[in-house]
């Protein structure tokens, strides 16, 4: 902790701190200038320079104009460890809540980067009770679409070819998909060509691309910073959250490699769905749905535990529903797994394609985003790293 005499020259600083901005942090909103106003008060202290990448990057700026604190934000993973190493942090007067402030301003960034523009208001309105209305709305679509197909109920020797034939598979989730990628993948550049002045455009080499990914593929940051994890309301650090979305973050990965498995016997080897064990579409599929019910489960109960100062209360929604869809996407899919045929596939499939396609089609305006930004912030730091 630090010594109440560091605390101290804090107070006699924060006066400074509130005026003399430069003509970049006059225009900066609110939650970015309370960024700015925190950053200075880390930068004159250094304790949490160990905890994550956001301190060593603060410090090596004298002022903060706008990309820098998009940059530094999206750098930030929420662990709390600065807010309970903090002597500062609320109540105190000064009220340094990193975390919190970090956390508004990445909701922002998202709405900011949106592609179209225009639809950056869904994230502030894509809660949890949207999202399985959106669910339910596509389900009861593709009931109707079987009703009228009379392909309503199916029969115990039916499979899926039956309910849905495979290209009409293809048409109804290959343009949502490739528009949620084609959305994120704008927004992302957009952030990643605004950001890249923060770190003097340097160009991404092997070594910097290398390490950003190990960082990814690790979830580095949610350590806490010394091994611990991330912290309780209680104070306490435990690695909860960073298992869960361990668990979370491959499962989705399965998912995918399980799908592209799925084309290459399609289209390259000619075997048609549905696979059972030991086929490798299975197993990919199977591994991917219990790896992301135990993940976005544990996600969903911590989400409810964490403290208020830990983050922006206003993004909950927004999480639970992006965790709710996964969930259900992967019970869904696992209870498919048991039903391969009979008088309930045809509504148990429809509903897991509802909640398959809602998924897709809120990727671009939901809790997903921050993966991609996060990644394209650590490759930025470790690009700056290198930087001579």
């Amino acid at each position: 902790m630090l010594p109440y005499t560091r605390a101290a020259s804090f107070l006699v600083d924060a006066p400074a701190l509130a005026g003399g901005k430069t003509n970049d942090e006059s225009m900066l909103t609110a939650p970015e200038t309370e960024v700015s106003r925190l950053l200075h008060i880390c930068n004159d202290c250094h304790y949490c320079d160990s905890f994550c990448a956001v301190f060593p990057s603060s410090s090596r700026r004298l002022q903060f104009a706008k990309a820098d604190i998009h940059y530094l934000a999206n750098l930030c993973h929420n662990c709390g460890a600065c807010l309970h190493g903090c002597e500062v942090a609320p109540p105190h007067e000064l009220a340094v809540n990193l975390p919190q402030a970090m956390a508004r301003v990445r909701g922002q960034t998202y709405a900011d980067y949106a592609w179209p523009p225009a639809l950056g208001a869904l994230y502030q309105r894509h809660g949890l009770v949207l999202s399985l209305a959106l669910a339910g709305a596509l389900t009861i679509f593709l009931l109707l679409a079987l009703a009228l197909n009379g392909t309503l109920l199916g029969s115990p020797q039916a499979g899926y070819s039956a309910v849905f034939g495979h290209q009409m598979l293809v048409g109804l989730f290959a343009p949502v998909f490739l528009y949620a990628v084609l959305a994120l993948g704008m927004g992302v550049r957009r952030f990643w060509h605004d950001v890249t002045p923060a770190t003097s455009g340097q160009s991404v080499s092997a070594a910097a691309a290398g390490e950003a990914a190990r960082d990814v593929l690790r979830l580095k940051y949610l350590d806490g910073g010394h091994g611990d994890g991330c912290n309780n309301a209680d104070g306490t650090a435990t690695l909860a959250r960073r298992r869960a979305h361990h668990l979370t973050f491959y499962g989705v990965l399965l998912c995918l490699a399980a799908t592209l498995a799925a084309s290459v016997y399609h289209y390259v080897l000619g075997w048609t769905a549905p696979y059972d064990l030991p086929q490798l579409p299975k197993l990919l599929g199977v591994a991917g749905g219990l790896s992301l019910l135990l993940g976005t489960g544990s996600l969903f109960a911590l989400n409810l535990q964490r403290h208020p100062l830990h983050g922006d209360a206003a993004q909950k929604p927004m999480d639970r529903g992006f965790i709710a869809l996964l969930f259900c996407a992967s019970a869904s899919g696992l209870a498919l797994w048991w039903v391969h045929a009979g008088v309930a596939l045809p509504a148990l499939l429809t509903l897991h394609l509802g909640l398959v396609m809602a998924l897709f089609a809120t990727l671009p305006y939901g809790k997903f985003a921050h993966g991609i930004f996060r990644t394209a912030a650590l490759l930025r730091h470790a690009v700056e790293k290198r930087q001579t």
